[in-house]
C-alpha cells in the first residue's frame, strides 16, 4: 500500500531549496566581492602604488595585466575543484574555495608597495591574484550546481540565477566599500587633495582586509546546507566518474566549446562596462572617479532584480532566446555606451552603465547557471560546466579590460578614441550569438542522468 506524502513535505522541500539558494547567493557574493575589489583597485590605485614609474595609461595597462592573470588560474581551479566535486561532493569544495579566496584577498590589503620593496611588490600582488583566480575557478561550479540540482525542474532558471546574483551583490558591496574608503569623512581629510593622498597611502587597504570577516560568515552559512540530491543519488548508486574531466571532454566536447562561446559577450563586456569604464571616465574623460563608482552602484543594484527576472523568464521561454536577446542588446549598445559617457553628465554616465548591464548582460548571466549546467550529465557536470565557463574567462573577461585600454591608446593616437573598442565589443557579441545559435535548448531536459 502506498504511503501518503506528508502535507508538510512540499513546504519543507521549498524551505530547503530557498535555504540552499540563499547560501549559494551569500557565498558567491563574498567571493565576487573579493574578486571585484581587485578590478576596482586596478583601475584606480594599483597603477600608482605598484607600477608608479610609468605614465597613467601604461601603468593602467600593467595593472590590468595583473588583473588578467587571475583569469589564467581560474580554469586550473575549475579542473581541480571540478574533479573532486564530481567525485566526493559539491558542498565540500565550497568550503575550500571560499577560504582560499578570502585569505588571498585579505593578504592583498597587507602587501607593501613598490616604494617599500621594489619589484617584489608586484610579484606578491600577482601571486595573490593567482590564488584569487584559483579559488573563484572552483567556486562557480559548486555554487550553481547546489542551486540548480536542488531546484524543481520548472524553476531551475530562477533558482540557478541566485548564485549569479552574487556577482552583482559582490560588485555593489565592493563598490560601496571602496566608495566609503575613498570619502573625506572616512579618511579624516579636510581637503580633496589630502583625501586622495590618504586613500592612496592606506584607505584602499580597508576593503581588502574586511574580506576576512566575510569569509568567516560565509563558511558558517555553508555548513548548514545539505549536499546536492543529484550527487547523493550518484553516490548511492556508486556511479561517480573515475576521471570526470576526461569523461567530460570525451563525451561532451561540443558543449564545452559552446559553453565557452556563450560566455564571450557576457564575460568580456561585463568588465568593459565595469572595470574599464572607470579608466575611461577618470583617465580619458577627466571626470571625477566618484561619478563612475556611482554608476557601478546603480548598475549593480538594478541588475540584482533584473538578473533574477531574466532567469525566471528563461524557465518560460527557454534559455536560448533570453540569452540571445542579452547578447544582441549589448551589441546594439556598443556605440551608444561611449556616446553617453562622452556627455560627462553624471546621471547620463550612470545610465550608460546601468542600461547595458541590467537589460543586456543580466539577460545572459541570469539563465547562464542553468543553461551551462544542463549541457552536461550529472557524473561530470561540475567538471564540464566549470571547464567551459572558466576557459572562456581567460580570453573574454581576463583580456577585455587590457584589450580595451590598449585600443583606447591606439584610438586616441589615431583620433578615433572609442571606435576600436566598440568594434571589439561587437566581435565578442558575434561569437556569443553564433554559439547560442548552435546550442541545444535545455530548459525542459532532466538533470539526474
Amino acid at each position: 500500500m502506498a504511503i501518503a506524502a506528508s502535507p508538510a513535505a512540499p513546504d519543507q522541500e521549498h524551505r530547503q531549496i530557498v535555504k540552499v539558494a540563499l547560501a549559494s547567493l551569500i557565498g558567491t557574493s563574498i567571493e565576487w566581492y573579493d574578486y571585484f575589489l581587485y578590478g576596482t583597485a586596478a583601475a584606480l590605485v594599483f597603477n600608482k602604488i605598484f607600477f608608479p614609474s610609468y605614465d597613467p595609461i601604461v601603468g593602467t595597462l600593467l595593472a590590468f595585466a595583473t588583473f588578467s592573470l587571475g583569469f589564467l588560474a581560474r580554469p586550473l581551479g575549475g579542473i581541480v575543484f571540478g574533479h573532486y566535486g564530481d567525485k566526493i561532493g559539491r558542498k565540500k569544495m565550497l568550503y575550500l574555495t571560499l577560504m582560499i579566496m578570502g585569505l588571498a584577498t585579505a593578504c592583498i590589503g597587507l602587501l607593501p608597495t613598490y616604494s617599500v620593496i621594489g619589484i617584489w611588490a608586484p610579484v606578491l600582488l600577482i601571486t595573490m591574484r593567482l590564488l584569487q583566480g584559483f579559488g573563484l575557478g572552483g567556486e562557480w561550479g559548486g555554487a550553481v550546481l547546489m542551486a540548480v540540482e536542488h531546484a524543481p525542474a520548472n524553476r531551475r532558471g530562477f533558482y540557478g540565477s541566485w548564485p549569479q546574483l552574487g556577482a552583482f551583490i559582490g560588485l555593489l558591496l565592493s563598490t560601496l566599500v571602496f566608495r566609503a574608503a575613498n570619502s573625506m569623512w572616512f579618511l579624516r581629510a579636510e581637503t580633496k587633495e589630502a583625501a586622495n593622498a590618504a586613500f592612496i597611502t592606506w584607505g584602499w587597504r580597508v576593503p581588502f582586509l574586511l574580506s576576512f570577516l566575510l569569509v568567516v560568515v560565509g563558511i558558517w552559512i555553508r555548513m548548514t546546507i545539505a549536499e546536492s540530491p543529484v550527487f547523493e543519488k550518484l553516490k548511492d548508486q556508486k556511479q561517480e566518474a573515475k576521471m570526470p574531466l576526461i569523461e567530460a571532454i570525451t563525451k561532451h566536447p561540443k558543449n564545452i566549446f559552446i559553453a565557452m562561446g556563450v560566455r564571450f559577450a557576457e564575460n568580456g563586456l561585463f568588465y568593459v562596462f565595469t572595470a574599464f569604464s572607470l579608466v575611461y571616465i577618470s583617465t580619458y574623460l577627466k571626470v571625477d572617479r566618484a561619478v563612475g563608482l556611482n554608476g557601478l552602484l546603480w548598475a549593480a543594484f538594478v541588475a540584482i532584480f533584473t538578473c533574477a527576472g531574466w532567469g525566471a523568464l528563461s524557465d518560460k521561454l527557454g534559455r536560448r532566446p533570453v540569452y540571445m536577446w542579452g547578447a544582441l542588446f549589448c551589441g546594439i549598445m556598443a556605440f551608444p555606451f561611449f556616446w553617453m559617457l562622452g556627455t560627462r553628465e553624471p546621471w547620463i554616465i550612470s545610465m550608460a552603465i546601468v542600461i547595458p548591464v541590467a537589460l543586456g548582460h543580466a539577460a545572459m548571466y541570469g539563465p547562464q547557471a542553468s543553461f551551462l549546467s544542463e549541457m552536461f550529465s550529472a557524473r561530470v557536470r561540475y567538471s564540464g560546466a566549470s571547464l567551459g565557463y572558466q576557459l572562456a574567462s581567460i580570453f573574454a573577461g581576463g583580456l577585455s579590460p587590457l584589450v580595451a585600454t590598449y585600443l583606447l591608446k591606439k584610438g586616441v593616437e589615431a583620433g578615433r578614441a572609442y571606435t576600436y573598442i566598440a568594434y571589439y565589443m561587437m566581435l565578442l557579441v558575434a561569437i556569443t550569438a553564433v554559439s547560442v545559435y548552435f546550442a541545444k535548448e535545455t530548459h525542459k531536459d532532466g538533470i539526474d542522468a
